[in-house]
């Protein structure tokens, strides 16, 4: 796994430092914003946050690879009206993405899909029976989207229950556009929220950082869910806030075979590594405690 933590990038008005310098829709890595493009129900929760640029005239400017993982990628995307365009009442100038976009199943590393995946179907027939057939590259195609809708709609579901994860700002086929969750540094660098197994934290953020997981597999749980590969790589350390990310292996708590084991899973990676810097707790408490939520 690589990142590139840092980018310099032009200055929203979340930081209005120096102006919004205007991008050629022929520049390489740019393209129209997808926004319009994208049916609305392939868009995040209502009302959207009023950091979404909505408008028409909206160019998407690649600005580099965020993470590399086992299924997708995720890149870091400018979304902003060039300068002298119309913005909409109310609406955005400039935010920053992350683009998770999934590769298909020849081009990933992530071999456990039967694991997580039982109990789902996709929504048409004949994608399910393409599915099924790991050998055509159609069946990969819709497993790739498959995993991508999983992801959107859990995020969108999440997001409205409470649960701290980044905002889904919509999907289009295997990408999926987030929330950038991040800051910018004194040089005016935009940084990415470290994981929280990059972090260091003293003793009473660690107190609080645990609580904070516990909530947030509280709300997975009664959702009837359990994220499945949690770990301190999959939680990022914003402040004093947790984020969750990367929930495409979503496991139903009452339709899996697998559903308690990746539950007990996740409790053991978060606890190992809160117990490996001092706080005394323990996964099989917090097992039945996120556990007895389901129900």
């Amino acid at each position: 796994m690589s990142a590139l933590d840092a980018f310099d990038l032009p200055t929203s008005p979340l930081a209005p430092a120096s102006p919004l310098a205007p991008v050629s829709p022929l520049a390489p890595g740019t393209r129209w914003s997808t926004w319009p493009s994208v049916a609305k129900g392939q868009r995040g929760p209502q009302p959207h946050p009023d950091w979404i640029v909505t408008a028409v005239a909206a160019l998407d400017t690649e600005l580099g690879v965020l993470k590399t993982g086992k299924e997708a990628d995720v890149h870091l995307v400018e979304r902003a009206i060039p300068a002298g365009a119309v913005t909409p009442p109310g609406g955005a100038r400039w935010s920053l993405l992350a683009a998770k976009r999934y590769r298909g199943a020849e081009h990933r590393q992530f071999t456990r899909d039967d694991a997580y995946s039982e109990g789902r179907r996709v929504r048409r027939s004949r994608d399910q029976r393409a599915a099924d057939d790991r050998r055509s590259a159609y069946g990969r195609s819709v497993r790739a989207g498959h995993w991508a809708q999983v992801e959107f709609d859990a995020l969108c579901a999440l997001w409205e229950a409470g649960a701290p994860v980044p905002y889904p700002v919509q999907i289009d086929g295997t990408e999926i556009l987030l929330e950038f969750v991040g800051t910018q540094d004194d040089d005016g660098a935009w940084v990415a929220a470290p994981r929280l197994a990059q972090v260091r934290p003293d003793r009473d953020l660690l107190a609080v950082y645990f609580e904070q997981a516990r909530d947030a597999m509280g709300v997975f749980a009664r959702l009837g869910w359990a994220h499945g590969d949690l770990s301190p790589y999959n939680v990022l350390a914003h402040g004093e806030r947790l984020v969750v990310i990367d929930v495409p292996q979503v496991v139903d708590l009452a339709a899996s075979p697998f559903a308690t084991q990746f539950l007990h899973r996740d409790c053991v990676n978060l606890c190992s590594w809160f117990t490996a810097r001092g706080l005394d707790v323990d996964a099989d408490a917090l097992f039945a405690d996120v556990y007895a939520q389901a129900w």
